[in-house]
């Protein structure tokens, strides 16, 4: 009996060490990633960056996305409904992390789409139809291009606009400050300059409640 016991409290003193190491492991990273954010504060926005919601509000949430992640389409409308719900408080400013095969060219729809004032109405279309157009196992993203078709947009001077060498330049500096700020997935969030302790859904809603209320 006695032997059981000191095996319980073997373990349970195991269970319990793992668990310090883990949280102390976790702080040391969240500390790491801070100080990283801080000494390449430069890097969040660039002067080009799309922009969404109030461009004058004290809360700016910086996400670096891929239009074929599919954890960035999930995140979409909960980004958008943050702004709704904080109305006038929140801006969003949008990076590219293109790190999906054929991401780049969905990219370049974007900034194409941009040009006619389309930027979101065609975002929202790339995450409504991502199952059509970007399998990992075989992307097709030219299909996306369909799509706009049938929806009525300008194809043409979309196709034409893509080709502007400097939307290759946009792509190439967000991989460059996403490297420096450590955004290696999709998507990374940075409110008011300051990372997410942790990944998730709470996580993101915490932090910038906690940045309005200490704002507004």
């Amino acid at each position: 009996m006695k032997k059981n016991n000191l095996v319980v409290l073997a373990v349970a003193l195991m269970v319990a060490a793992f668990a310090s190491a883990a949280f102390l492991y976790n702080s040391q990273q969240s500390q790491s990633q801070e100080n990283r954010t801080k000494d390449n504060s430069d890097a969040l926005i660039q002067t080009y960056s799309f922009r969404m919601g109030n461009p004058d509000a004290k809360v700016t949430i910086v996400e670096f996305m891929d239009p074929a992640c599919e954890t960035c389409k999930h995140f979409h409308p909960f980004v958008k409904d943050l702004i709704r719900k904080n109305s006038g408080k929140i801006n969003l400013v949008i990076r590219y992390a293109p790190f999906h095969k054929g991401s780049d060219y969905m990219v370049k729809i974007l900034e194409a789409a941009r040009k006619q004032h389309k930027f979101r109405q065609v975002l929202d279309l790339m995450f409504e139809t991502q199952s059509v157009w970007a399998s990992h196992h075989n992307p097709q993203p030219e299909l996306f291009l369909d799509i706009l078709e049938r929806k009525g947009y300008d194809i043409a001077r979309i196709k034409k606009d893509m080709q502007n060498p400097a939307i290759q330049k946009i792509i190439d500096q967000d991989l460059a400050d996403g490297a420096r700020l450590g955004a290696n997935k999709t998507p990374t969030f940075f409110v008011n300059g300051k990372p997410m302790p942790s990944f998730g859904y709470n996580q993101l809603r915490e932090l910038v409640n906690t940045e309005v209320t200490a704002n507004y």
